[in-house]
């Protein structure tokens, strides 16, 4: 075994933990303002917006991009209600392969 890539690997652990967890750790008793504490709430929803909207355009190749949008589209559709996440992507998936087949 090479211990140097072992080496490697709890350090890169160590180095992603540390910026995680220091926050938690130094900020949990710090009261945000209610305008700060709303702004943070949505952080999550626009990152993976932004990291999912450019791949529904890319997935399915080029032919079919149109098979893409829709998909996305039903999951906006399906998200908009607060279904299960995991019902949402099943259903993209499921409308991508249809539409795929039929078109």
């Amino acid at each position: 075994m090479n211990w140097e890539l072992v080496l490697l690997i709890i350090g890169m652990g160590v180095v992603t933990y540390i910026p995680r967890m220091l926050p938690m750790v130094v900020l949990q008793n710090v009261q945000l303002p209610p305008f700060l504490h709303r702004f943070f709430q949505f952080i999550p929803a626009a990152a993976l917006g932004a990291l999912i909207f450019p791949g529904i355009l890319s997935s399915a190749g080029e032919a079919n991009t149109m098979a893409a949008a829709v998909g996305g589209l039903v999951c906006v559709a399906l998200a908009w209600f607060r279904l299960n996440v995991m019902i949402v992507v099943m259903a993209g998936i499921i409308i991508v392969l249809l539409w795929q087949t039929i078109g």
